[in-house]
C-alpha cells in the first residue's frame, strides 16, 4: 500500500547564505539561521526564491524600471528551503521517498541534518530516500540550492551550453535577466512498501475510426493487474493482466470511443486510464491514472512540393488541417510561481483566437502537466522541443559523450512523462540548431540534421518509446533556415523561420508573401509596442523619457523598438508615446495579417503558420508578442483571430477574445 503526501501544504521558509557558510554554521543540525545573510522568511512551494524575497520586500519588483539588474545578487548566494514533515506522515516498516518533479537547478537534500542526496538538472525529476529508523519523529527537510551557472543566455556558443537549466531567464531579446532558483513543480512524500507501480506509460490513437490503446507498466512479479478505461463514471473497457503481460505491453483495439480533435468546439472527449494491482490478497496495493484521448495524426505532402520534401500537411483523424498558432514561451521568468489559473487564461485565449498548435520553444523547459491537461481539454495541439537553442555566435549542438548521455536521459524523461497526452503531436531537438551553409559547424543557414550524434541519440529514444509521433531534428528543420525571396521557386523552403520584422514598405512586404513557396512557417513575427499602461508602469521613473535609444529602459530592450522606422516614414520623431504605440501596434497587425493570410490562402501548398511569439513574460516596451504582459491581446491578435477563423477553419470563437479577462500575477 502507498500514501502520497503533498509537501506544498506544509509551511516553508527560505534563508540566504554566503556560499557554503551554512556548512560551518551547523544550521542543518540545529535548524537555526542566526548566521544567515538573509534570515528565514516565508516561502511558497512550488515557488522561486525571487518571489519569496519580493513578498518580504527584500528585493524590488524586477518588472519595473531597471530593478532586474538589482536582483542579480540573488544568484550569488546559496538558498535553503526548509520545512518540517510531521511524524504522522511516517509509517513503520515502510519506505519513504521524496519525489521532486522540478528543482531549479542544483544542490543538496538534507533530512534532520544528514545529506540524503544531491541533484543537478532542472529538466529531470529527482527522487531521494529518507532514512527511517522506526521511530516516528518529525523530520526537518532542507533543500539547499547551489549558485546557478554564470551564463546560459541568448548569445554565446551552443556547443558549450552543457548546463541543463532553462536558458531564457539569463536574458533573451524579450526578457531581462532573472535567473530563477527554487522548487518549480510538485514535491511529495511517497510512503510505500516494495509493492508499487514503478513505471506506467500509455498511448492512445485511432485506427479505422476505432480506439487503439497500448499500456505498459512495471509491477512486482506475480501481481494481478487491473486496467480500466473510463469516461467520467462510465467504464468503457476493462481487463486483467499478469505482471509479465503488462511488462511486455497490453494493447486494446476496436474500442468504441469519441474522437479527440483540434476543432476548438467545446471540451474534448477525455478518458481516464486506471492501472492497479493486487498480490497475495484482495487488497489493492497501488494504482495510477493517466488522461488519454483518441485521435490519429498523419503527415502528408504539401501540394506541388518536391518529391523528397518533408510532409507538412497534418491530417487529424484523416482531415487535412492548416496548423495555425503561436510559439509558446514560459509565462514568466520565475515560472515556478505561475498559477494554474494563469495557464488556463492564456490557453483558453489562444483557443478562442483560433489557434490549434502551440510550439513549446527549446529555450524553456518541458511544460508542466497542467499545461498539457488544459491543452487536452481545449483541443490544442502541442509541439514540444528539447532544451536546446541557438546562441548567435555558434549554433551547433554539443557533441561530447557526457552531453549526449545527459540529453538522451532528458528525452527519455520527457517522453515517459508526457507521452499519454493526445495534444502532443511533435517532438523536436531544439530551437534553431544550425551550421553554416557551406557545411561548417559555425555560422547559420543550414539546420542540423538527424545525423548529428546528439540529435541522433534523442531521436533513437523517441523512436523506441514513442514511435508513432513525429521527431524533428530542430526548428526550423530546413533544408534552409529562412526563406529568401531570391530562392523562391527553387524548392528549398520547407520548414523555415522568419522574417521577424516588416523590413520594407507594406507593398514590398505583401509582394514577398505573394511569392512565398515555403511548406511551413514555424516562426514569423513582427514587433509591436506594449500598451501605454504597461510601458509607463514598467518604466517607473523613466516613463517621461522619449522612446528612443537615449532612454535607458528602451535601450535595455532595444531589439524591437522601431523609432527609426517611424522617423523614416514620418520625417520626424513621434510626438508622444501614444502616437508611437498606435503606429507600432497597427504596423504589427498589418504585417502579420498579410503573412498569415498569404500562408493560409495557399493551403494545402502550405501546411501552417506560427507567430513568433505568443505572450510577453516581461513588460517589454515593444516585442514580437501578440499578447501583452497582462495577458491582453494586442490589436495584432484580434486581427489574426479573423484570419484564423476564416475559410478553411470552420470553428468560431466560443468567447470573443477581446472580452477575456487578464492573466495577472498574484
Amino acid at each position: 500500500m502507498k500514501t502520497l503526501h503533498d509537501l506544498s501544504k506544509l509551511n516553508w521558509k527560505i534563508s540566504g547564505w554566503t556560499p557554503y557558510f551554512w556548512r560551518f554554521a551547523n544550521t542543518l543540525e540545529t535548524g537555526m539561521t542566526s548566521q544567515a545573510e538573509i534570515s528565514e522568511i516565508p516561502a511558497q512551494v512550488p515557488g522561486s526564491v525571487q518571489s519569496a524575497l519580493l513578498r518580504a520586500v527584500v528585493i524590488d519588483d524586477w518588472n519595473t524600471g531597471l530593478n532586474a539588474r538589482k536582483c542579480e545578487w540573488v544568484e550569488n548566494r546559496h538558498w535553503i528551503f526548509s520545512t518540517v514533515i510531521p511524524s504522522t506522515w511516517f509509517k513503520p516498516s515502510s519506505m519513504h521517498e521524496l519525489i521532486c518533479d522540478g528543482l531549479d537547478y542544483a544542490g543538496w537534500i538534507y533530512a534532520n541534518g544528514v545529506q540524503i542526496g544531491a541533484f543537478k538538472s532542472s529538466h529531470l525529476p529527482q527522487r531521494f530516500t529518507i532514512p527511517f529508523d522506526g521511530e516516528t519523529v518529525d523530520c526537518r527537510l532542507q533543500i539547499v540550492f547551489d549558485c546557478p551557472p554564470r551564463w546560459l543566455g541568448q548569445f554565446g556558443y551552443t556547443s558549450q551550453m552543457t548546463d541543463w537549466k532553462p536558458r531564457f531567464n539569463y536574458t533573451w531579446d524579450w526578457t531581462a535577466r532573472l535567473v530563477q532558483t527554487g522548487i518549480w513543480d510538485d514535491i511529495k512524500l511517497l510512503v510505500h512498501d516494495e509493492a508499487i507501480i514503478k513505471e506506467f506509460r500509455c498511448y492512445a490513437t485511432l485506427t479505422d475510426g476505432q480506439g487503439d490503446l497500448f499500456v505498459r507498466a512495471s509491477v512486482p512479479e506475480g501481481s494481478l493487474v487491473y486496467l480500466s478505461l473510463n469516461r467520467g463514471d462510465t467504464v468503457v473497457h476493462h481487463d486483467v493482466a499478469t505482471s509479465q503481460e503488462i511488462a511486455a505491453g497490453v494493447r486494446w483495439q476496436h474500442l468504441l470511443v469519441d474522437k479527440w480533435t483540434c476543432n476548438g468546439n467545446g471540451e474534448q472527449p477525455i478518458y481516464t486510464l486506471r492501472c492497479s494491482f493486487i498480490m497475495h490478497s484482495d487488497l489493492e496495493e497501488d494504482s495510477i491514472e493517466h488522461q488519454v484521448g483518441f485521435r490519429s495524426v498523419e503527415w502528408a505532402s504539401c501540394d506541388d512540393s518536391p518529391k523528397d520534401a518533408d510532409p507538412w500537411i497534418c491530417c487529424i483523424n484523416g482531415v487535412p488541417t492548416f496548423l495555425q498558432g503561436v510559439n509558446w514561451t514560459p509565462i514568466r521568468p520565475n515560472f515556478a510561481d505561475v498559477t494554474d489559473e494563469q495557464y488556463r487564461s492564456l490557453l483558453t485565449g489562444y483557443r478562442d483566437m483560433g489557434c490549434n498548435l502551440l510550439r513549446v520553444w527549446g529555450g524553456g523547459f518541458l511544460e508542466k502537466e497542467v499545461f498539457y491537461n488544459i491543452c487536452d481539454e481545449l483541443g490544442l495541439l502541442v509541439w514540444q522541443e528539447l532544451p536546446l537553442s541557438s546562441s548567435g555566435l555558434e549554433n551547433w549542438p554539443p557533441e561530447d559523450p557526457a552531453s549526449i548521455e545527459a540529453l538522451a536521459s532528458i528525452t527519455r524523461s520527457y517522453v515517459e512523462r508526457r507521452q499519454h497526452h493526445p495534444s502532443l503531436i511533435i517532438w523536436c531537438g531544439g530551437n534553431e540548431l544550425q551550421g553554416g551553409a557551406d557545411g561548417s559547424k559555425t555560422g547559420g543557414g543550414r539546420p542540423v540534421s538527424g545525423a548529428h550524434p546528439l540529435i541522433a541519440a534523442c531521436k533513437a529514444v523517441v523512436s523506441a518509446l514513442d514511435p508513432s509521433r513525429r521527431f524533428l531534428p530542430t526548428s526550423s528543420s530546413g533544408p534552409t533556415f529562412t526563406a529568401e525571396s531570391r530562392d523562391f521557386g527553387k524548392s528549398v523552403h520547407w520548414d523555415v523561420h522568419g522574417p521577424w520584422k516588416l523590413w520594407a514598405t507594406e507593398s514590398e512586404w505583401a509582394e514577398y508573401w505573394s511569392q512565398d513557396d515555403a511548406l511551413f512557417r514555424s516562426e514569423t513575427g513582427a514587433p509591436g509596442a506594449s500598451p501605454i499602461d504597461i510601458i509607463t508602469w514598467a518604466a517607473d521613473s523613466l516613463s517621461t523619457m522619449p522612446c528612443n535609444e537615449e532612454n535607458p529602459l528602451w535601450r535595455r530592450m532595444s531589439w524591437w523598438i522601431e523609432e527609426p522606422e517611424f522617423v523614416a516614414q514620418h520625417g520626424r520623431p513621434p510626438a508622444n508615446l501614444a502616437e508611437y504605440v498606435d503606429w507600432s501596434q497597427e504596423r504589427q497587425a498589418k504585417a502579420l495579417v498579410i503573412a498569415a493570410s498569404a500562408c493560409k490562402g495557399r493551403f494545402p501548398k502550405c501546411g501552417g503558420f506560427l507567430v513568433w511569439m505568443g505572450h510577453d513574460s516581461f513588460p517589454c516596451p515593444a516585442n514580437t508578442s501578440i499578447v501583452d504582459f497582462l495577458g491582453r491581446p494586442k490589436p495584432a491578435a484580434l486581427e489574426l483571430q479573423k484570419v484564423f477563423h476564416n475559410a478553411g477553419n470552420s470553428t468560431e470563437p466560443k468567447t470573443p477574445y477581446e472580452s477575456r479577462g487578464e492573466c495577472n500575477d498574484e
